[in-house]
């Protein structure tokens, strides 16, 4: 019988069929995961050959090909040889070295984030996006080594699936738990920094070991140090801190950090009447090789002289009388940004956590953050917004800029879902600019300005801007021998004769100029919540940002129009995602009484979630924020009964029934705004407000 059987053809062939069968099958199945995870990483290199010029290149294509057939063995095991490589790219960082210990340990060792937080499709500019975006990021599910690319792919940042192997490049390692010298043992990379505030790591690592040190299990994320780059008495009336000022608040006792580009002495910065020394009580810097504190930039200086400039100079021979919104607070310099406005995301992160060091020493309550870059993953794991968070649950009102990009219509979205980083995060205050459109300062001039960004926030889709305050062409002081005066001399404010009228550089230096921007706008609500504060010190800031956004002012129009400084035209919308709550109205403030609660948490942005069949948006506020309560601080008191009303109409409705959307760009911007993919756009963090590109008055 044994013979027979080793005789039958038959047999033999059905032997034969299974083996080279099964083998097919697998090679098959290998190369189907290796072409759905190559699609994820199309920057992936086949080799270490690929130049390495520049740490971030654009995508390689692969062009190798393998054929197999089932009767031909030697084929077969190329087919296969061919699908393991493939498979071995799963692993975008680790060149041709393998590391068998690693990969044995991946399992047992990565997390994968909470459900629906990690995007595995084929578009090479997926980002990680957490289902619910006002929930942080949740570890702790067990994964097979099916979904080792997935997780893997899920701690580190997209934007670093362009490093080349061989390329040097600066991360910043997030730690679910303080890291330990025993965490990353092993591994080859040089720590610069350490930043536990948001429990990170600044190091310097080649590309190909990126993978290497996330696959530990106390790695939450891996991002690249990013870059930044970084009339008031008009202003005053304009948000009524002129009668603020008036019943004696000024932002005595206060401090208020600035995180920018440093702050140069001035006179409107020292105490009052001139007799004391300066208001700025304490400076350092963070500037890599530059320990200078001064504002080399002129960015730093002018926001805090709309803080806190006392007007000194500008009470006599000049056309205006510059006074900022809280006049007496102290400043505390923190320089992030170099001599043209540039920073990195360690830089900042760095100020900030210096900023919660001395806060209980300088009584720090306010952290003016007027900078920012592109958004590149949820705020849950960006490390920029971290850090904001991290202030803010100091006990910190963080207002940070909403950025400039308004205008911006590459990709059809007419400036909607350009809000930068860390003015994304729900938690914080995020301030758009309004133009004063050349009046004299009254609320009801106010239009928005047309180069404020926009929300819903991409990848989490928080409404944002919270509010907006006057930011076009505002005047604040001047650094001496810095870049902004030096490069756009025609924005300098000179003195003037006994008239007020012939001004010029014939009657002395100037020591104010120009500025546009939301860069601008944030430090009048930095100056409304140190007033708010110097009121009532035992509010928290969700209690501030709540009261802020509940007093704003809601009169506006529906539509405006604006022009820039070139002639272009653009037709606006106050909607949700343009003006948020409102303009800011500090007199409104001081006298509201309303108290929200105290927690951490209680005013955050709501996000916003769209009907496809209706397309219509909805206001989704999470059930532990005051937003769910209509009375006191539902959705219509906040945001205004004319966001709520109307009818289902196409076009160039701001409001849809119950729902919020923006004007004449609902089709495009489904596709960009609401889809998985990130809108690559300018990595740099930088100081937004440069020269006076504005609208025009």
């Amino acid at each position: 019988m044994k013979r027979a059987r080793e005789n039958n053809p038959k047999s033999s062939t059905g032997t034969i069929l299974k083996t080279t069968t099964w083998g097919a099958l697998i090679a098959l199945l290998l190369v189907t995961m290796a072409w759905g995870f190559s699609a994820y990483f199309p920057g992936v290199q086949d080799d270490g050959n690929a130049p390495t010029s520049a740490a971030l290149a654009g995508p390689a294509q692969d062009s190798s090909t393998s054929t197999s057939g089932p009767a031909d063995r030697s084929k077969e095991t190329s087919f296969l040889g061919s699908a393991l490589r493939q498979v071995s790219k799963l692993n975008p960082f680790s060149g041709t070295r393998a590391n068998k210990s690693k990969e044995a340990a991946l399992s047992a060792q990565i997390q994968r984030p909470a459900d629906g937080a990690v995007n595995t499709g084929s578009n090479p500019k997926s980002a990680a996006q957490p289902t619910d975006s006002n929930a942080k990021t949740q570890y702790g599910t067990q994964r097979t080594d099916d979904d080792a690319g997935a997780v893997l792919a899920a701690k580190i940042s997209p934007d670093l699936k362009r490093v080349k192997p061989e390329a040097a490049v600066d991360v910043i390692i997030q730690f679910r738990q303080p890291p330990s010298e025993a965490d990353l043992a092993g591994e080859e990379f040089t720590k610069k920094t350490e930043l536990p505030v948001v429990k990170a790591e600044l190091v310097t690592v080649k590309g190909r070991n990126i993978s290497n040190l996330a696959a530990h299990a106390n790695v939450a994320y891996i991002s690249p140090d990013r870059h930044l780059k970084g009339s008031l008495d008009h202003v005053i009336t304009a948000v009524n801190a002129d009668i603020a000022y008036s019943n004696g608040w000024n932002g005595t006792g206060i401090g208020i950090a600035v995180v920018d580009s440093g702050v140069s002495t001035a006179d409107d910065l020292n105490s009052d009447a001139n007799l004391e020394p300066s208001r700025v009580v304490y400076s350092e810097s963070f500037v890599s090789g530059d320990t200078t504190t001064r504002d080399a930039y002129g960015h730093g200086t002018h926001v805090a002289g709309i803080l806190a400039g006392n007007a000194f100079d500008s009470t006599s021979n000049y056309p205006g009388v510059y006074r900022g919104i809280a006049p007496e607070a102290t400043i505390i310099n923190l320089r992030a940004l170099d001599g043209n406005g540039a920073g990195t995301d360690s830089t900042v992160i760095a100020a900030i956590q210096q900023a919660i060091a001395l806060k209980d020493t300088y009584n720090i309550r306010v952290l003016n953050l007027s900078l920012g870059r592109q958004v590149y993953e949820s705020y849950t794991v960006d490390p920029l917004c971290q850090a904001a968070e991290a202030a803010w649950n100091a006990g910190i009102v963080v207002v940070v800029a909403a950025g400039n990009s308004g205008r911006d219509n590459s990709f059809g979205t007419h400036g909607y879902a350009t809000i930068g980083a860390p003015g994304n995060d729900p938690y914080v205050i995020t301030v758009g600019a309004s133009n004063l459109k050349g009046t004299t300062g009254t609320q009801a001039s106010q239009s928005v300005a047309s180069y404020s960004a926009k929300g819903p926030t991409l990848l989490d889709h928080i409404v944002k801007p919270d509010l907006v305050a006057p930011g076009n062409r505002v005047v604040s002081l001047l650094a001496a021998n810095s870049t902004i005066p030096t490069n756009y001399p025609q924005y300098d404010v000179y003195p003037c004769d006994s008239s007020g009228y012939n001004c010029g550089s014939q009657f002395g230096p100037a020591k104010y100029l120009r500025l546009s921007g939301t860069s601008m706008a944030t430090p009048v609500v930095s100056g409304a919540a140190a007033l708010l504060l110097q009121q009532n010190p035992q509010l928290t800031p969700d209690q501030v940002k709540a009261r802020l956004m509940k007093t704003t002012w809601k009169g506006y129009s529906q539509f405006a129009n604006a022009a820039d400084t070139h002639g272009n035209t653009y037709s606006l919308q106050h909607d949700i995602f343009a003006v948020g709550a409102g303009f800011l109205d500090v007199a409104a403030a001081l006298s509201n009484t309303d108290l929200a609660p105290p927690t951490v948490g209680s005013a955050k942005s709501p996000q916003v979630s769209r009907d496809d069949l209706k397309h219509m948006i909805y206001l989704t506020s999470d059930p532990a924020t005051i937003w769910n309560n209509s009375v006191v601080w539902g959705n219509s008191v906040v945001w205004g009964d004319s966001i709520f009303s109307g009818t289902l109409v196409t076009g160039q409705s701001v409001v849809w029934g119950n729902s919020v959307v923006w004007g004449n760009c609902l089709d495009q911007s489904f596709s960009v705004v609401w889809g998985d993919s990130v809108v690559w756009g300018n990595s740099v963090l930088q100081a937004l407000g440069v020269g006076d590109d504005g609208d025009s008055q």
